[in-house]
C-alpha cells in the first residue's frame, strides 16, 4: 500500500467525521452557477512523508506528475506570474487579459533582496545556503507578502517552505528535509498535487546540493472538502490502495535551472481511474 494513500484516506475520514461546516456562513468562493461554495474543514492538519522510503503519489487516482512539475518549475525556476509560461490551463481563471496573475507566486520568487553576500532572490538564497551554510536555521522562502496582496489575483495558498539539513548517525551524507506551510487547501483537487510538487522540489534541491531527500512535512491551516466534493471523496477513499511508484530523477542534472518536467518520472505507477468533471470553486 502507498503510504500517501494511507495518509490521504485517514485525513479525509477525519475531516468528514470530525470537521466543522461553513454552511450558511459568509464565504468567498462560489460555484460556476454563482451559489456559495461551502466546506467541511479541519484546522491544523499535519502530514509527514519520508521521501527516503517512497514517493508520496496517490494510487487511489492518478496524479499527473508532468503537470505538477511544470507548475512547480513555473514558480520556482522560471519565477513567472504569467500563465503563458505554463503548459496547463489551471491558472487561467485568475489571469488577466495579458496572462498575468499579478504580484503572486513566481513574481515573489524573482524579487531580489540585499543580503550580506549580495543581491539574491529567494530561490538563489536557498541554494546558496544549502551549499554554503547547510546547518543554518534560516533557510526558507515566503511568498505571502502583505504589501503586495492587493496586487495579487489570488492570495498564495502554499506560501512558505522551510528547509532543514540533518546528518544520519554514522554517515557523512547530508539529508534535506522541508516543511511546506499552506494557509488553505482544497483536499480533493490539490492535496496530492502539492505533496508531489514539493516532494519533487526536495529531491531536486537535494541532488544539486549533494544531499539526499529526507522528510517532507505538510502543514495545512485550513484543510477542507467542498460540499459538492464530499460524495466524490467518499468514493475515492473507498478504493483499495496500490503499491507506491518508483521515483526517477535525471541524475545528470547538477544545476537546478536545468531541470525540465522530462527529468522526472514515476515508474511502475499503478492507479485507479481518474475522477473526471470535478467542480471547481473560484
Amino acid at each position: 500500500m502507498s503510504y500517501a494513500d494511507k495518509v490521504f484516506i485517514e485525513m479525509c475520514e477525519d475531516i468528514i467525521t470530525n470537521g466543522t461546516s461553513t454552511e450558511g456562513e459568509k464565504v468567498r468562493p462560489v460555484w460556476e452557477d454563482g451559489s456559495s461554495a461551502y466546506t467541511i474543514k479541519k484546522f491544523g492538519v499535519v502530514n509527514r512523508y519520508d521521501l527516503s522510503k517512497e514517493f508520496p503519489a496517490l494510487t487511489l487516482r492518478r496524479t499527473g506528475i508532468k503537470s505538477c512539475v511544470d507548475e512547480l518549475l513555473w514558480i520556482w525556476q522560471k519565477k513567472s506570474n504569467n500563465v503563458h509560461d505554463l503548459n496547463s490551463h489551471i491558472w487561467d481563471s485568475w489571469a488577466g487579459e495579458d496572462g498575468s496573475i499579478g504580484k503572486a507566486y513566481g513574481y515573489q520568487m524573482q524579487v531580489k533582496h540585499q543580503y550580506r553576500e549580495g543581491m539574491m532572490d529567494q530561490v538563489d538564497r536557498v541554494i546558496y545556503d544549502l551549499k554554503n551554510n547547510p546547518y543554518s536555521r534560516r533557510i526558507m522562502t515566503n511568498i505571502y507578502v502583505h504589501q503586495d496582496l492587493h496586487e495579487m489575483n489570488l492570495y498564495p495558498c502554499a506560501y512558505s517552505m522551510t528547509f532543514n539539513v540533518t546528518k544520519e548517525k554514522g554517515s557523512e551524507r547530508l539529508t534535506l528535509n522541508g516543511i511546506l506551510n499552506q494557509r488553505s487547501q482544497d483536499v480533493l483537487t490539490a492535496n496530492n498535487w502539492n505533496v508531489c510538487q514539493y516532494a519533487v522540489l526536495l529531491h531536486m534541491l537535494a541532488q544539486v546540493c549533494g544531499m539526499k531527500a529526507g522528510e517532507l512535512v505538510h502543514v495545512i491551516a485550513d484543510s477542507h472538502i467542498y460540499d459538492r466534493h464530499i460524495p466524490l471523496v467518499k468514493e475515492l477513499i473507498s478504493r483499495e490502495p496500490l503499491p507506491a511508484p518508483d521515483f526517477w530523477l535525471n541524475p545528470e542534472i547538477t544545476d537546478f535551472y536545468q531541470f525540465t518536467p522530462e527529468d522526472v518520472r514515476l515508474e511502475n505507477y499503478q492507479t485507479h481511474p481518474q475522477i473526471k468533471n470535478i467542480p471547481v470553486a473560484v
